[in-house]
């Protein structure tokens, strides 16, 4: 009885020891009767549809703050779109076309270009290039269960976008 006054439960274990027993009375007034009702089974979707109105929607991501971390998932998704579309069309169109894109026209067409353009061009090509294979290198990392906390994440996220300015200017000036 010690222990108990200790933590504060002495008045209640008195209380539940005094307090009179009758189980019967506690099971009638504690039990609920619950009335069904047979359906046709062509009811039950539209039971279903009204249930599907009245809940509540998902939110949607653009209702949130932008973080790094998805607005980073978001764009290495758009990178690898982008990379293997130019990728893909670029080899659709040799096999079509071999005598207009092998290596020597393409030489050709790129070089009787206006300096500002071949930037640009290089640029929108390195860019999405370095952030994707930067950020691949992020998820290999986190593959061996590398940088895996929040500061982690937030960390290596940094990072790439910093290797991926670098990247893009060492790949333009090249």
């Amino acid at each position: 009885m010690l222990s108990a006054r200790a933590v504060g439960l002495g008045p209640a274990l008195r209380q539940a020891a005094l307090r009179p027993r009758n189980v019967a009375l506690r099971n009638v007034v504690a039990r609920r009767t619950i009335q069904t009702e047979s359906l046709p089974p062509s009811a039950a979707q539209e039971i279903l549809n009204k249930q599907r109105l009245l809940r509540p929607s998902s939110p949607h991501f653009t209702i949130y703050q932008p973080q790094l971390t998805w607005v980073a998932s978001i764009v290495n998704r758009g990178t690898g779109v982008g990379l293997s579309v130019l990728l893909y069309g670029f080899s659709l169109a040799y096999l079509v076309a071999p005598g207009t894109f092998d290596s020597a026209h393409v030489i050709e067409f790129v070089g009787s270009m206006p300096e500002a353009v071949k930037i640009a061009g290089k640029t929108i090509l390195a860019a999405p290039f370095a952030f994707h294979s930067l950020n691949g290198i992020r998820h290999l990392a986190w593959d061996m269960n590398k940088f895996m906390t929040v500061k982690g994440a937030y960390s290596t996220g940094y990072a790439v976008l910093a290797g991926t300015a670098v990247s893009t200017v060492a790949l333009v000036m090249m």
